[in-house]
């Protein structure tokens, strides 16, 4: 590039004769700025020459990980035939060959012998006495897991604790003399374009490098409660699970987990478990054999644009409460249905998303202050979380208890009535569930359109407890008197279980 540039900027005599003058010196300005601008973009970091000395140096606390299950195979019968059919010493050979014992071909059980299967994987030396992390999906179930060492040094693993939720695992192997170990990084302080390094056993041929740069941060594969990946360009295939991803400082910043691939080896999109995630998880295995994350009792929704302008929060944001556990924190804390969450300890809560991943990091037992928006004015609450591992259920909603007269009305595309007992029975609503039954919707309408039903129990609108046709048409009239362009519903099914959905009352 820098011959290219110099052969762009000649002098302004080595410009052609013909050339206007006026047009030459615009020309030499010109190409003087893009020549000093090069400089300029140069000072961002550069490829490295070569990744070789990073790699030598962490390469030893890179390993192998071979698990294997052996599980009881369950006794295989042969097909009932008739004696002397010419299909009997065939089919009689067949089961022999496969191991599975004899048979006389009349439907008799056969014997049943354990089957053994085995994967691969990586992992790597956070301790040099001998602590190993890797995934989960890795071991499994598995109850025989050695560690492969790059010097072809093998050790039974032992295993401390494991987490599907993030699909990590933490191992332990006993060795005469202290192993090489790496240490974690700063995930948070990776930007797209970073590079990058993975370490792993690919396919199982052992210790491959393969370098890239970091694509993004934060994906959501749909994989569990709290993804959010860091997704890279180096290439990891079946078997890097459970490896190293390093900065450039020789930290690791990820732990690889999972490919985007239709073919099932690497296009290109891979995914890695951030360290920030991955550490607090990994110190809790460590500490208590188990997880112990934070635990608020709610269940939420995420709020769109629609939602957003029904509630006056101005754009869309935070985590809407859709469900208070009667057992949880939340609620003596004082968090309410409708309540929406912007902030989470001095975190900020951008979407639901957020909510549960810093909630789970979150220490058990420790009071926090909790952000909300709630009808349109924030205030802080404080609360104490318990811990998901005990209160880790679905959340329940105390329904309003009011009167509920049967006349019926018509109101933003639905057929509205009063809770009738049959109307119970015709929908199977519980028999402790209040509010407005929907029995009709305009397959035309927006509520069609959010998928509302006949048989959905409007419980709130705007925020207000409803139990007649004419409580839902005159909170709809005073929202749009105070402007509002959508009403937000709080809807049951028959089960009890609520969502808020925003009609337009336009």
């Amino acid at each position: 590039m820098t011959h290219a540039m110099n052969a762009l900027a000649p002098s302004e005599t080595a410009l052609p004769k013909r050339l206007p003058r006026r047009l030459a010196a615009s020309c030499f300005a010109v190409v003087t700025f893009v020549a000093t601008a090069l400089p300029l973009a140069a000072q961002a970091r550069s490829a490295p020459e070569s990744f070789a000395d990073l790699a030598e140096e962490v390469t030893a606390a890179v390993v192998n990980i071979s698990a294997s299950t052996t599980v009881e195979a369950r006794n295989r019968t042969l097909p009932q035939l008739p004696p002397g059919t010419p299909f009997e010493d065939l089919f009689e050979e067949f089961f022999n060959r496969r191991g599975q014992g004899n048979g006389n071909g009349n439907g008799d059980s056969l014997p049943s012998r354990p089957r053994r299967s085995n994967s691969l994987g990586s992992g790597f030396v956070i301790d040099p006495s001998g602590i190993v992390v890797t995934n989960n999906h890795v071991i499994g179930d598995a109850n025989d897991i050695s560690v492969i060492f790059s010097d072809g040094t093998r050790l039974k693993a032992e295993i401390i604790g494991k987490d599907s939720k993030v699909d990590l695992a933490v191992l332990k192997v006993k060795s005469d003399k202290p192993l090489k170990a790496v240490k974690f990084g700063d995930s948070d302080k990776l930007r797209p374009g970073d590079w990058v390094l993975a370490i792993g056993n690919p396919f199982g041929l052992g210790g491959s490098v393969t370098a890239g740069i970091i694509s993004a941060r934060g994906r959501n594969i749909d994989s569990g409660p709290y993804d959010n990946y860091i997704q890279t360009d180096a290439a990891i295939n079946k078997g890097n699970s459970g490896g190293p991803l390093f900065n450039m400082n020789g930290e690791v910043i990820g732990i690889n987990t999972a490919i985007l691939s239709p073919t099932g080896g690497s296009v290109g999109i891979g995914f890695a478990v951030p360290s920030a995630s991955a550490m607090p998880v990994i110190d809790q295995l460590r500490q208590f054999g188990e997880t112990r994350r934070g635990w608020l009792g709610v269940r939420i929704q995420n709020v769109d644009d629609a939602t957003a302008e029904a509630l006056g929060l101005g754009s869309a944001r935070g985590a809407l409460i859709a469900g208070i556990d009667d057992k949880g924190p939340a609620k003596p804390a004082g968090l309410d249905v409708g309540d929406v969450i912007t902030r989470f300890d001095g975190k900020e809560v951008k979407d639901s998303r957020d909510l549960p991943r810093i909630v789970a990091s979150t220490p058990v037992g420790k009071a926090v202050d909790v952000v909300v928006v709630r009808k349109g004015k924030e205030m802080t609450k404080q609360v104490t979380l318990g811990r998901l591992e005990d209160g880790e259920k679905q959340a329940s909603l105390q329904q309003p208890s009011t009167d509920t007269p049967t006349a019926t009305r018509q109101a933003m595309g639905l057929e509205l009535s009063g809770m009738t007992d049959e109307l119970r029975r015709r929908y199977g609503l519980k028999d402790d569930q209040k509010g407005v039954v929907i029995t009709r919707v305009d397959p035309n309408s927006a509520a069609a359109d959010k998928r509302i039903q006949p048989g959905e129990v409007i419980v709130e609108v705007g925020q207000e407890p409803v139990s007649t046709p004419a409580d839902v048409t005159k909170r709809v009239e005073a929202i749009k008197s105070q402007g509002r362009k959508s009403a937000l519903l709080l809807v049951a099914n028959a089960q009890g279980e609520v969502r808020f959905v925003a009609l337009s009352i336009e």
